[in-house]
């Protein structure tokens, strides 16, 4: 058995697990290649294959020039980059692994703070030679506006309401019920962004949220309030959100998430100073790896065995 774990941008991976457990020979590659060809040579070879989350998408076009593999192991049980549907057609078995949840909640939180302290730009302050730069603002008091109070987004209300902010909170799905069992409260889409001082994301990328973050939103914020997304890059208006903060409609955002990953070199969002960015690393953590590495021998074991777990449906 030929067993390929992809994408692992630290070079980590190895010591995340007991890889010599399995059944077969273990290659370990950093970032895939973006040339289909070369991609598809590159994974031609194996039986099994472990993807990091989105990095590498498995399209139709893709798993059907696979013809030797027949396990993908996804880290987490969601994966929007994988056609699971296509995968079934093909009797190539998709698994997931356990996801501890949390890291992404406390990165998210670390950027609310950063942006409203402005610590990216004291600390270039510093690094400079200067010293203090620009006010600071404080969290108590301020209303945090959540679109989404599902896992992630509860784990931030948490948050916000330690640091006394007010908290609010509005999906098409949410209850007043779970949002009184957080200790928040329940408003309109209107009313959330037109009231937060920071207004963060945690839905499921769909047909329904794409997009959902719009110049119509933008424009119903304060201009002193920010936008915070560590859910899915296609949820915000890219185009209308670098416009709302180059124009002041906005204070700025602070964004981990994006609709192209990685960031193009080019992208303007890396060099608009109004605009925080991170590189996805929402998950990005030693204990959420050991978790995500160790959950994936688990499920190749078990496939080997002749017993898939965590089996994803289309």
């Amino acid at each position: 058995m030929r067993i390929a774990v992809l994408d692992d941008y630290q070079d980590v991976a190895r010591s995340m697990a007991d890889w010599s457990t399995l059944p077969g020979e273990v290659d370990f590659y950093g970032a895939s290649p973006t040339e289909p060809s070369a991609l598809i040579a590159r994974l031609d070879p194996y039986d099994a294959l472990v993807a990091m989350r989105e990095r590498t998408p498995f399209s139709a076009a893709l798993l059907e020039a696979l013809p030797n593999l027949r396990l993908l192991v996804t880290t987490g049980m969601r994966n929007a980059a994988i056609d699971v549907a296509a995968a079934h057609r093909l009797g190539i078995t998709v698994s997931g692994t356990p996801s501890p949840g949390h890291a992404t909640a406390e990165l998210t939180f670390a950027i609310i703070l950063a942006l409203a302290r402005g610590l990216v730009d004291q600390a270039v302050s510093v690094a400079d030679g200067g010293w203090q730069v620009g006010l600071g603002s404080d969290l108590r008091g301020a209303t945090l506006g959540l679109l989404g109070l599902g896992r992630l987004g509860a784990q931030v209300a948490a948050m916000g309401q330690a640091f006394g902010m007010e908290v609010v909170a509005w999906s098409e799905n949410l209850t007043a019920e779970r949002s009184a069992a957080h200790g928040v409260e329940l408003v309109g889409k209107h009313d959330l962004f037109t009231r937060a001082d920071f207004v963060s994301i945690h839905l499921r990328l769909s047909e329904r949220t794409q997009g959902l973050v719009g110049v119509a939103e933008l424009a119903q914020m304060r201009p002193s309030a920010y936008l915070v997304n560590t859910s899915r890059g296609p949820i915000v208006d890219e185009t209308a959100l670098l416009d709302a903060v180059r124009t002041g409609v906005i204070a700025g955002a602070g964004l981990d998430v994006y609709s192209a990953e990685p960031l193009p070199a080019e992208h303007p969002f890396r060099s608009e100073p109004r605009i925080l960015t991170t590189p996805h690393i929402g998950y990005v953590t030693r204990e959420t790896y050991a978790v995500f590495y160790a959950g994936a021998v688990e499920a190749i074991a078990a496939w080997a065995a002749g017993t898939p777990i965590r089996e994803l449906s289309p």
